[in-house]
């Protein structure tokens, strides 16, 4: 076995093949990984010396090499809903947000996968805070680790959390490795055992890295469009001026390829007031997506401090989603969950140092969440 290293390797967030090969490497058998997979992730054990179908040698081992160590929660909240955020500190001094939407026949789990976001969108405030860094893999399984472990299980069901969507902080394209590495621990039988259709990456438009996506699996897609033409998506979605919108629908074609093969693409679309609300952006966006299996999300803004938009009216809204389901579109009005706690989508904001080329600056949105001694730009 070899020296200790300088800093203990967290296992957390390491899908069971490549810790297989790190036990090989240790020079014990890989069928180890699916032991310490199932103390993990099944029974969310972090104590190696309480792993006891393992031999005391390799425990010792562990102990000496690995950690077990999920982010620290710095702050839970509920909402009237029932909908739960948690702040989640990082080692670094940053925070992220994580939220459990329940309903009667799931419990869904909106993760992160980045410090802030690059992308810039302007209706959303975690864009608004600037983007520090990618999450690793056990930055973002943790929070489906803590989320099991911090709520109760409802009757029927193995454990509380039965969905999730890569919906929060973050564009998780943008993170691809430490993205692919948590679903594969999120749908191993031995860890989570979640469908492909229990797990859904949102992004914002990164082509080649949704090409990528489709290479290696078919979870269930969420394109946030937002506009339905390049001029107006341009200045709500700015990434849509390195990836337009034909290009963006080529690749969503493409990731429902083989008739089906791959899930429907949800398209979530944003309603502004007066902005992309009108009936003709209806009927342009009926135009748009006619050719592509899919669905639509329709999301009235959810107000955050100093957003310029505003919520549109119900009759807005609803004379909106009969223009498309008229056109046989599903159509879904997303009822709004959490906003009593900021937990609402486009909402989430933790704390950012912001690392990208804005001012370095701590933007901090929740007043209730103390800055952390030494964090710096």
């Amino acid at each position: 076995m070899s020296a200790t290293p300088a800093s203990p390797l967290n296992l957390l967030g390491m899908p069971r093949q490549r810790l297989a090969e790190q036990f090989e490497q240790w020079g014990e058998r890989g069928f180890r990984a699916t032991q310490l997979v199932r103390w993990i992730h099944q029974r969310g054990v972090t104590d190696f010396s309480a792993m006891t179908d393992i031999s005391k040698a390799l425990r010792q081992h562990l102990a000496a090499q690995a950690i077990v160590r999920p982010p620290e929660i710095a702050l839970e909240r509920g909402s009237d809903d029932g909908t739960v955020k948690w702040v989640l500190r990082l080692a670094d001094g940053n925070a992220i947000e994580t939220v459990f939407i329940p309903e009667d026949d799931r419990g869904t789990l909106c993760v992160s996968s980045q410090v802030g976001c690059a992308l810039d969108c302007t209706f959303c405030s975690t864009a608004q805070q600037g983007f520090n860094r990618n999450l690793t893999a056990d930055e973002i399984i943790g929070q489906i680790w803590l989320a099991n472990r911090r709520l109760p299980v409802p009757e029927g069901r193995s454990r509380a959390v039965t969905n999730v969507v890569f919906m929060g902080m973050g564009e998780p394209l943008a993170n691809f490795e430490a993205l692919v590495e948590a679903i594969d621990l999120m749908l191993d039988d031995n860890a989570y055992g979640l469908s492909k259709r229990r797990v859904t990456v949102s992004t914002s438009g990164l082509v080649p890295a949704l090409d990528r996506l489709g290479e290696v699996t078919d979870v269930a897609l969420a394109v946030s469009l937002h506009a339905p033409n390049d001029e107006l998506r341009d200045r709500l979605v700015p990434i849509n001026r390195k990836y337009p919108i034909r290009e963006l629908l080529q690749a969503c074609r493409r990731y429902t390829r083989d008739g089906g093969h791959h899930h429907r693409v949800t398209f979530e679309y944003v309603l502004l007031a007066g902005i992309n609300d009108q009936p003709e952006h209806a009927r342009q966006l009926i135009d748009l997506l006619r050719e592509i299996p899919c669905k639509v999300n329709l999301i009235p803004f959810n107000p955050f401090p100093g957003s310029p938009f505003v919520r549109p009216s119900m009759n807005a809204v609803r004379a909106f989603e009969g223009l498309l389901a008229e056109a046989g579109f599903v159509t879904i009005v997303r009822r709004t969950r959490g906003d009593d706690i900021d937990a609402a989508c486009g909402q989430l904001v933790g704390q950012v140092v912001d690392r990208s080329n804005r001012p370095a600056r701590m933007i901090r949105l929740h007043a209730e969440l103390p800055v952390q001694p030494g964090a710096s730009a």
